[in-house]
């Protein structure tokens, strides 16, 4: 029998990588492989839809899936939605394919609670969240033009400004201004010119991030002031959503590069301002990889029973994808 019947598929498609998973609709494991991220806002729809047949190819799918679920970042208000919809059609991997926003992935794994929300903070940030009875929020997430602020990006283009304001005296003294040398081997102005000019991409400020956390607990006020503000989004975003879901307690699971390991300075502020700003939140750290609460969906769609979903989660422990961003 050809591999694609009796199968389902998930897949996470981020920034900066891409997972797909086949497995049967018993929960177990077919095929699990990684490849280049697929925004659709960086290559397009079309883009989008060439890196997911790249990855469908390498898991040896030679005929359609029952069904697919399609977590991908970029699915961000209703065109979009559409139009990745019609270009994962165009592939013909599966009889019936679900796309959405790739923060619903995270939703998924983290929680089987009714009552939920998810945070994803990584190189942007988004939240969604459900409800009993089927209500669902989400929001556009599409940066400042929606009133957005936080994730990696945006933390380092912040701090690549006030390195320049405190080296200057127009802001305050800060160690960024050391720090980003010691990462990019070039002065503050030397990075401001190189983003600016488009010689270096704006998207590699977020490998400031880090350091401003790191910076942050060691005390310095300028990178503090960052990952202070940062955490208070995180917990207005909770409280939004909980607002809107018309609830008082939720599972907020927390995920994305910058809050998924569960600890650290940045996530001990996230937990401080949650119980000042939403204190029906039970914070839930989500370690597991998205793509998970992708194939967890798609055993949804089938209602397949809970035995397929515990299968599953079991076949995650320690599993390690096949790398075919070269492919």
């Amino acid at each position: 029998m050809a591999l694609g019947r009796g199968l389902v598929l998930g897949a996470d498609g981020g920034n900066s990588k891409t997972e797909l998973l086949v497995a049967t609709r018993d929960g177990d494991v077919v095929a699990y492989v990684r490849g280049p991220g697929s925004t659709s806002h960086a290559v397009g729809a079309a883009g989008t839809a060439a890196v997911l047949g790249r990855l469908v190819a390498r898991a040896g799918l030679d005929e359609p899936a029952d069904v697919g679920v399609f977590h991908l970042c970029g699915a961000d208000v209703p065109s979009d939605v559409a139009e990745l919809e019609a270009a994962v059609g165009r592939g013909g991997w599966v009889d019936r394919a679900v796309v959405d926003n790739d923060t619903f992935a995270l939703l998924r794994v983290g929680t089987d609670a009714e009552d939920a929300v998810a945070v994803v903070c990584g190189a942007g940030i988004n939240c969604v969240g459900r409800a009993a009875g089927g209500r669902v929020v989400r929001y556009p997430s599409l940066g400042w033009e929606t009133g957005d602020w936080g994730g990696s990006e945006q933390i380092g283009r912040d701090a690549l400004s006030l390195a320049a304001r405190g080296e200057d005296g127009r802001g305050e003294p800060t160690a960024l201004a050391e720090a980003i040398q010691g990462h990019f081997g070039s002065s503050v102005g030397e990075v401001g010119e190189a983003v600016h000019y488009r010689r270096l991409p704006q998207a590699r400020l977020g490998e400031l991030a880090p350091i401003v956390v790191r910076l942050a607990g060691e005390g310095d006020a300028v990178a503090r002031g960052l990952v202070e503000r940062q955490a208070e989004e995180v917990a207005l975003l909770v409280r939004r959503a909980m607002r809107d879901l018309a609830v008082e307690t939720v599972d907020a699971v927390l995920g994305g590069g910058m809050l998924g390991a569960g600890e650290g300075f940045l996530y001990e502020r996230t937990l401080a301002r949650l119980a000042d700003l939403a204190p029906g939140a039970r914070p839930v750290p989500s370690k597991a990889p998205p793509v998970l609460g992708s194939g967890l969906a798609a055993l949804d769609e089938l209602a397949a029973p809970p035995a397929a979903h515990d299968r599953l989660r079991r076949a995650f422990d320690g599993l390690v994808p096949v790398d075919a961003h070269g492919d």
